[in-house]
Protein backbone atom coordinates (compact mmCIF):
# COMPACT_ATOMS: atom_id res chain seq x y z
CA UNK A 1 0.00 0.00 0.00
CA UNK A 2 1.42 3.41 -0.98
CA UNK A 3 0.52 6.57 0.89
CA UNK A 4 1.23 10.22 0.02
CA UNK A 5 2.11 10.62 3.68
CA UNK A 6 5.25 9.49 5.45
CA UNK A 7 3.06 7.04 7.39
CA UNK A 8 0.11 4.92 6.40
CA UNK A 9 -2.64 6.92 8.06
CA UNK A 10 -5.56 4.95 9.43
CA UNK A 11 -8.88 5.65 11.12
CA UNK A 12 -10.90 3.55 13.52
CA UNK A 13 -14.67 3.42 13.07
CA UNK A 14 -16.18 1.78 16.14
CA UNK A 15 -13.94 2.28 19.17
CA UNK A 16 -15.22 -0.45 21.47
CA UNK A 17 -13.07 -3.21 22.91
CA UNK A 18 -12.42 -5.04 19.64
CA UNK A 19 -11.81 -1.86 17.68
CA UNK A 20 -9.37 -0.51 20.22
CA UNK A 21 -7.52 -3.82 20.22
CA UNK A 22 -7.30 -3.77 16.43
CA UNK A 23 -6.05 -0.17 16.44
CA UNK A 24 -3.42 -0.94 19.07
CA UNK A 25 -2.05 -3.85 17.03
CA UNK A 26 -2.13 -1.90 13.76
CA UNK A 27 -0.24 1.07 15.21
CA UNK A 28 2.36 -1.21 16.78
CA UNK A 29 3.67 -1.74 13.24
CA UNK A 30 6.27 0.75 11.98
CA UNK A 31 4.93 3.38 9.60
CA UNK A 32 1.30 3.16 10.74
CA UNK A 33 -0.36 6.15 12.40
CA UNK A 34 -3.92 6.48 13.68
CA UNK A 35 -5.20 9.97 12.89
CA UNK A 36 -8.97 9.71 13.36
CA UNK A 37 -11.62 7.80 15.29
CA UNK A 38 -15.39 7.54 15.15
CA UNK A 39 -17.81 6.24 17.75
CA UNK A 40 -21.31 6.99 18.94
CA UNK A 41 -20.23 7.23 22.61
CA UNK A 42 -18.28 10.28 23.72
CA UNK A 43 -16.36 8.39 26.40
CA UNK A 44 -14.67 6.20 23.82
CA UNK A 45 -13.77 9.18 21.65
CA UNK A 46 -12.10 10.95 24.55
CA UNK A 47 -10.20 7.76 25.33
CA UNK A 48 -8.87 7.68 21.76
CA UNK A 49 -7.50 11.22 22.21
CA UNK A 50 -5.87 10.18 25.47
CA UNK A 51 -4.18 7.19 23.81
CA UNK A 52 -3.26 8.62 20.38
CA UNK A 53 -2.82 12.29 21.18
CA UNK A 54 -4.94 15.43 21.43
CA UNK A 55 -4.55 16.08 17.70
CA UNK A 56 -6.52 12.90 16.89
CA UNK A 57 -9.64 13.81 14.93
CA UNK A 58 -12.80 12.44 16.55
CA UNK A 59 -16.38 12.34 15.35
CA UNK A 60 -19.70 10.62 15.93
CA UNK A 61 -20.42 10.57 12.18
CA UNK A 62 -18.30 8.14 10.14
CA UNK A 63 -19.02 10.11 6.97
CA UNK A 64 -16.61 12.77 8.17
CA UNK A 65 -13.88 10.13 8.01
CA UNK A 66 -15.07 8.96 4.59
CA UNK A 67 -14.64 12.49 3.23
CA UNK A 68 -11.07 12.92 4.49
CA UNK A 69 -8.47 12.43 1.78
CA UNK A 70 -5.55 12.03 4.20
CA UNK A 71 -6.83 8.67 5.49
CA UNK A 72 -5.46 5.66 3.61
CA UNK A 73 -7.24 2.82 5.41
CA UNK A 74 -9.97 2.25 7.98
CA UNK A 75 -10.69 -0.36 10.62
CA UNK A 76 -14.42 -1.04 10.95
CA UNK A 77 -15.41 -2.49 14.33
CA UNK A 78 -18.97 -1.24 14.63
CA UNK A 79 -22.11 -3.25 15.38
CA UNK A 80 -22.77 -5.72 12.57
CA UNK A 81 -25.66 -3.79 10.98
CA UNK A 82 -23.24 -0.98 10.05
CA UNK A 83 -20.57 -3.19 8.43
CA UNK A 84 -21.90 -3.16 4.87
CA UNK A 85 -22.85 0.54 4.56
CA UNK A 86 -19.58 1.78 6.04
CA UNK A 87 -17.45 -0.70 4.06
CA UNK A 88 -19.09 0.35 0.80
CA UNK A 89 -18.76 4.08 1.52
CA UNK A 90 -15.09 3.70 2.46
CA UNK A 91 -14.28 1.61 -0.63
CA UNK A 92 -16.09 4.14 -2.82
CA UNK A 93 -13.90 6.88 -1.33
CA UNK A 94 -10.72 4.98 -2.30
CA UNK A 95 -9.85 3.71 1.18
CA UNK A 96 -8.54 0.28 2.08
CA UNK A 97 -10.72 -1.56 4.58
CA UNK A 98 -10.26 -4.01 7.43
CA UNK A 99 -13.73 -5.01 8.62
CA UNK A 100 -14.36 -7.12 11.69
CA UNK A 101 -16.36 -10.28 11.16
CA UNK A 102 -19.05 -10.91 10.14
CA UNK A 103 -18.68 -9.10 6.83
CA UNK A 104 -22.38 -8.21 6.71
CA UNK A 105 -25.47 -8.25 8.92
CA UNK A 106 -27.66 -9.86 6.26
CA UNK A 107 -26.37 -12.27 3.61
CA UNK A 108 -28.02 -10.24 0.85
CA UNK A 109 -25.74 -7.28 1.64
CA UNK A 110 -22.66 -9.28 0.68
CA UNK A 111 -23.16 -8.83 -3.07
CA UNK A 112 -23.01 -5.04 -2.78
CA UNK A 113 -19.83 -5.16 -0.68
CA UNK A 114 -18.15 -7.51 -3.16
CA UNK A 115 -19.19 -5.26 -6.07
CA UNK A 116 -17.80 -2.16 -4.29
CA UNK A 117 -14.47 -3.88 -3.66
CA UNK A 118 -14.23 -5.06 -7.28
CA UNK A 119 -14.91 -1.55 -8.56
CA UNK A 120 -12.47 0.13 -6.17
CA UNK A 121 -9.74 -2.50 -6.50
CA UNK A 122 -8.63 -1.72 -2.95
CA UNK A 123 -7.78 -4.12 -0.15
CA UNK A 124 -10.84 -5.39 1.70
CA UNK A 125 -10.11 -7.84 4.51
CA UNK A 126 -12.56 -9.44 6.91
CA UNK A 127 -11.01 -10.17 10.28
CA UNK A 128 -11.12 -13.69 11.70
CA UNK A 129 -8.20 -14.77 13.87
CA UNK A 130 -8.07 -18.43 12.91
CA UNK A 131 -7.51 -17.76 9.24
CA UNK A 132 -3.97 -16.61 10.00
CA UNK A 133 -3.35 -18.50 13.25
CA UNK A 134 -0.11 -20.47 13.40
CA UNK A 135 -2.09 -23.25 15.14
CA UNK A 136 -4.48 -23.71 12.24
CA UNK A 137 -1.79 -23.34 9.58
CA UNK A 138 0.13 -26.16 11.31
CA UNK A 139 -3.06 -28.23 11.52
CA UNK A 140 -3.57 -27.64 7.80
CA UNK A 141 -0.08 -28.98 7.07
CA UNK A 142 -0.79 -32.10 9.15
CA UNK A 143 -4.16 -32.59 7.47
CA UNK A 144 -2.67 -32.27 4.00
CA UNK A 145 0.06 -34.74 5.00
CA UNK A 146 -2.72 -37.28 5.72
CA UNK A 147 -1.83 -37.42 9.43
CA UNK A 148 -5.35 -38.51 10.43
CA UNK A 149 -6.28 -40.38 7.27
CA UNK A 150 -9.66 -39.74 5.66
CA UNK A 151 -11.67 -37.07 7.48
CA UNK A 152 -15.20 -38.20 8.35
CA UNK A 153 -16.43 -35.84 11.07
CA UNK A 154 -15.59 -32.70 13.05
CA UNK A 155 -16.70 -31.58 16.51
CA UNK A 156 -16.27 -27.90 17.38
CA UNK A 157 -17.26 -26.01 20.51
CA UNK A 158 -16.98 -22.76 22.42
CA UNK A 159 -18.23 -22.84 26.02
CA UNK A 160 -18.36 -19.82 28.32
CA UNK A 161 -19.53 -19.31 31.89
CA UNK A 162 -19.12 -15.59 32.60
CA UNK A 163 -21.37 -12.57 32.19
CA UNK A 164 -18.86 -10.78 29.95
CA UNK A 165 -18.49 -13.93 27.86
CA UNK A 166 -22.26 -13.88 27.43
CA UNK A 167 -22.09 -10.29 26.14
CA UNK A 168 -23.29 -8.68 29.38
CA UNK A 169 -20.93 -5.77 28.83
CA UNK A 170 -20.61 -2.97 31.37
CA UNK A 171 -22.78 0.10 30.82
CA UNK A 172 -21.00 3.39 31.65
CA UNK A 173 -22.54 5.41 34.44
CA UNK A 174 -22.79 8.48 32.18
CA UNK A 175 -24.65 6.65 29.40
CA UNK A 176 -27.42 8.96 28.19
CA UNK A 177 -28.80 10.63 25.09
CA UNK A 178 -26.34 13.47 25.64
CA UNK A 179 -23.23 11.23 25.65
CA UNK A 180 -24.50 8.62 23.15
CA UNK A 181 -25.67 9.33 19.60
CA UNK A 182 -28.66 6.98 19.61
CA UNK A 183 -30.05 7.93 16.15
CA UNK A 184 -26.63 7.46 14.54
CA UNK A 185 -26.22 4.10 16.31
CA UNK A 186 -29.61 2.88 15.05
CA UNK A 187 -28.93 3.75 11.41
CA UNK A 188 -31.10 1.50 9.26
CA UNK A 189 -32.26 -0.59 12.25
CA UNK A 190 -35.85 -0.28 13.51
CA UNK A 191 -36.46 2.98 15.38
CA UNK A 192 -36.76 2.59 19.17
CA UNK A 193 -36.68 4.70 22.27
CA UNK A 194 -33.26 5.11 23.93
CA UNK A 195 -32.06 1.87 25.51
CA UNK A 196 -28.58 1.78 27.05
CA UNK A 197 -28.58 -2.04 27.08
CA UNK A 198 -29.17 -2.17 23.33
CA UNK A 199 -26.48 0.46 22.76
CA UNK A 200 -23.73 -1.19 24.82
CA UNK A 201 -24.86 -4.84 24.58
CA UNK A 202 -25.89 -4.82 20.94
CA UNK A 203 -24.69 -8.38 20.29
CA UNK A 204 -27.73 -9.58 22.25
CA UNK A 205 -30.19 -8.22 19.67
CA UNK A 206 -30.93 -9.26 16.10
CA UNK A 207 -31.48 -5.65 15.02
CA UNK A 208 -27.74 -4.93 15.33
CA UNK A 209 -25.88 -8.23 15.69
CA UNK A 210 -25.85 -11.73 14.22
CA UNK A 211 -26.01 -13.74 17.45
CA UNK A 212 -23.99 -16.86 18.10
CA UNK A 213 -23.82 -17.83 14.42
CA UNK A 214 -22.26 -14.62 13.12
CA UNK A 215 -20.17 -13.87 16.18
CA UNK A 216 -18.83 -17.24 17.36
CA UNK A 217 -19.73 -20.06 14.97
CA UNK A 218 -17.72 -18.05 12.45
CA UNK A 219 -14.55 -18.66 14.48
CA UNK A 220 -15.12 -22.40 14.60
CA UNK A 221 -15.93 -22.56 10.91
CA UNK A 222 -12.99 -20.36 9.92
CA UNK A 223 -10.62 -22.74 11.70
CA UNK A 224 -12.31 -25.70 10.04
CA UNK A 225 -12.18 -24.16 6.56
CA UNK A 226 -8.57 -23.07 6.95
CA UNK A 227 -7.52 -26.64 7.73
CA UNK A 228 -9.65 -28.45 5.13
CA UNK A 229 -9.76 -25.86 2.34
CA UNK A 230 -13.53 -26.17 2.29
CA UNK A 231 -15.83 -23.48 0.94
CA UNK A 232 -18.67 -24.52 3.20
CA UNK A 233 -21.51 -27.01 3.77
CA UNK A 234 -24.38 -27.88 1.47
CA UNK A 235 -26.89 -28.60 4.25
CA UNK A 236 -27.34 -27.12 7.74
CA UNK A 237 -29.63 -27.77 10.69
CA UNK A 238 -29.45 -25.57 13.79
CA UNK A 239 -31.40 -25.13 16.99
CA UNK A 240 -31.00 -23.31 20.28
CA UNK A 241 -32.67 -20.92 22.66
CA UNK A 242 -32.40 -18.54 25.59
CA UNK A 243 -31.71 -21.08 28.32
CA UNK A 244 -30.17 -18.86 31.00
CA UNK A 245 -29.78 -15.28 29.80
CA UNK A 246 -33.27 -13.86 29.18
CA UNK A 247 -32.43 -10.23 28.43
CA UNK A 248 -31.99 -10.74 24.68
CA UNK A 249 -33.61 -12.08 21.55
CA UNK A 250 -30.73 -14.33 20.39
CA UNK A 251 -29.87 -17.80 21.79
CA UNK A 252 -27.32 -18.26 24.56
CA UNK A 253 -27.15 -21.98 23.68
CA UNK A 254 -26.89 -22.98 20.03
CA UNK A 255 -26.24 -26.31 18.32
CA UNK A 256 -25.77 -27.05 14.64
CA UNK A 257 -25.22 -30.05 12.36
CA UNK A 258 -23.61 -29.44 8.97
CA UNK A 259 -23.09 -31.71 5.96
CA UNK A 260 -20.00 -31.06 3.83
CA UNK A 261 -19.98 -32.55 0.32
CA UNK A 262 -17.05 -34.33 -1.26
CA UNK A 263 -14.68 -32.04 -3.17
CA UNK A 264 -11.24 -32.43 -4.79
CA UNK A 265 -9.75 -31.12 -1.50
CA UNK A 266 -11.58 -33.40 0.95
CA UNK A 267 -13.99 -36.28 1.35
CA UNK A 268 -17.56 -35.77 2.54
CA UNK A 269 -17.82 -35.21 6.29
CA UNK A 270 -20.19 -34.02 9.01
CA UNK A 271 -19.73 -31.26 11.58
CA UNK A 272 -21.23 -30.74 15.04
CA UNK A 273 -21.08 -27.18 16.44
CA UNK A 274 -21.85 -26.04 19.98
CA UNK A 275 -21.82 -22.72 21.82
CA UNK A 276 -23.01 -22.50 25.44
CA UNK A 277 -22.97 -19.26 27.45
CA UNK A 278 -23.70 -20.98 30.78
CA UNK A 279 -21.56 -24.08 30.56
CA UNK A 280 -20.76 -24.53 34.24
CA UNK A 281 -17.07 -24.78 33.37
CA UNK A 282 -14.47 -22.86 35.42
CA UNK A 283 -12.92 -21.32 32.31
CA UNK A 284 -13.69 -20.79 28.65
CA UNK A 285 -13.28 -23.88 26.46
CA UNK A 286 -12.63 -23.69 22.72
CA UNK A 287 -11.66 -26.39 20.27
CA UNK A 288 -12.07 -28.08 16.91
CA UNK A 289 -11.64 -31.87 16.82
CA UNK A 290 -10.92 -33.41 13.41
CA UNK A 291 -11.81 -37.13 13.41
CA UNK A 292 -10.28 -39.25 10.68
CA UNK A 293 -9.95 -42.89 9.73
CA UNK A 294 -6.43 -43.14 11.21
CA UNK A 295 -6.37 -40.57 13.99
CA UNK A 296 -7.78 -37.52 15.74
CA UNK A 297 -6.41 -33.97 15.65
CA UNK A 298 -7.66 -31.33 18.10
CA UNK A 299 -6.92 -27.62 17.82
CA UNK A 300 -7.36 -24.94 20.50
CA UNK A 301 -6.34 -21.34 20.97
CA UNK A 302 -2.59 -21.98 21.01
CA UNK A 303 -1.83 -25.55 20.06
CA UNK A 304 -2.62 -28.64 18.03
Amino acid sequence: MKSPNENIQIALIGAGGMGQGDAHLATSLPGVKLVAACDCYDGRLQHMKEVYGPETFITRDYREIVRRRDIDAVIIATPDHWHAPISIDCLNSDKHVYCEKPMVHNVSEGHDVIAAQAKAGNVFQVGSQYRSSATYLKARDLYQANAIGKLNSVEAWLDRNTAIGAWEYSIPTDASLSTCDWPQFLGNAPKREWDAARFFRWRNFRDYGTGVAGDLFVHLLTGLHTVTGSKGPNRIYATGGMRYWKDRDVPDVMLAVLDYPETPEHSAFNVLLRVNFKSGLPQESFGVKFIGSDGVMTTGYTGV
